[in-house]
């Protein structure tokens, strides 16, 4: 009697649960996207103004320049976290001792990203320790995009042990047997890796990436604290700019309208992604 009972009234016990969620992730997706179509400054109601707000969002060269500022992020982190991470745990597995090559690379993630950029804030300076230590004036967080370049060796040196870490877990994933056999059918290095090894990680690296990628596009912290979007405007990021028009302008809808485009944009890559790897 107990086990019907159970299945009959089983969504019941979860509703509360998914309910709760539903209100945290969506009702203020949907509280955003209707100040969207709004000018609104924070004080006085809402005014409906249709889609004024995003014709100026396409006339804003602000727009233009954190869209490539995102796009160089999502770039910059599949050839570095990612790449970098891949080849610190080949070269790092299954040898002796390679934990401890490891740990070096798992120190920063600790940090938070306004943390890691408070860090590294005096050493990119004008009047830094890097270029003190060079012996040269270079520009690393004056001028585009070297600021942007910058910005993504030091979120680098953040996740790459984290990287490192996952695909380390994915080469122990690995089945002992095909290995063995491609390695006495003669494979070895490079051959052994893309023929048997990378297909047999496809899995844990769809993972990697995908995180890596929505990461990527909502890239906000290191940026603020580094250089704020500056200077001008020419290091913002998407998420970057839809602060700024928010909270520092005080255009809520315009801002709104900034982070429709952010989650459209965010949404469309990762459902592509996931698409082109579930095919």
């Amino acid at each position: 009697m107990r086990a019907p009972m159970l299945g009959r009234f089983r969504h019941g016990y979860v509703a509360p649960a998914a309910l709760l969620v539903a209100g945290l992730l969506y009702v203020p997706f949907i509280w955003t996207a209707y100040l969207s179509f709004t000018s609104y400054d924070g004080l006085a109601p809402p005014e409906w103004v249709g889609l004024r707000n995003f014709g100026k969002l396409l006339q804003d060269p602000a727009l233009i320049t954190s869209l490539g500022n995102t796009l160089l992020w999502v770039v910059g982190t599949m050839a570095l976290p990612v790449g970098l991470g891949l080849l610190v745990a080949v070269l790092s597995y299954d040898i002796k001792g390679g934990v401890w090559y490891r740990v070096p690379f798992m120190l920063p993630y600790a940090l938070s990203g306004a943390g890691l950029a408070m860090v590294w804030s005096p050493i990119l300076s004008h009047d830094g320790i890097a270029n003190l230590l060079l012996g040269v004036d270079t520009a690393f967080l004056q001028k585009a995009p070297h600021n942007t370049i910058a910005m993504l060796l030091v979120w680098t040196w953040q996740q790459l042990g984290v990287n490192t870490l996952l695909f380390v877990v994915g080469l122990q994933s690995i089945p002992k047997a095909p290995i063995e056999a491609a390695r006495i059918d003669g494979a070895s290095g490079w051959q052994l890796f893309r023929h048997v090894i990378w297909p047999l990680m496809a899995p844990l690296t769809a993972v990697v990436v995908g995180l890596a990628l929505v990461a990527s596009l909502k890239t906000f912290d290191i940026v603020w604290v580094l250089t704020q979007g500056g200077p001008g405007r020419n290091s913002e990021t998407l998420a970057v700019t839809m602060y700024k028009d928010t909270f520092v302008a005080s255009e809520y809808g315009y801002g709104a309208s900034v982070a429709v485009v952010l989650t459209v944009v965010t949404g469309l890559a990762s459902y592509l992604y996931l698409r082109r790897q579930v095919r």
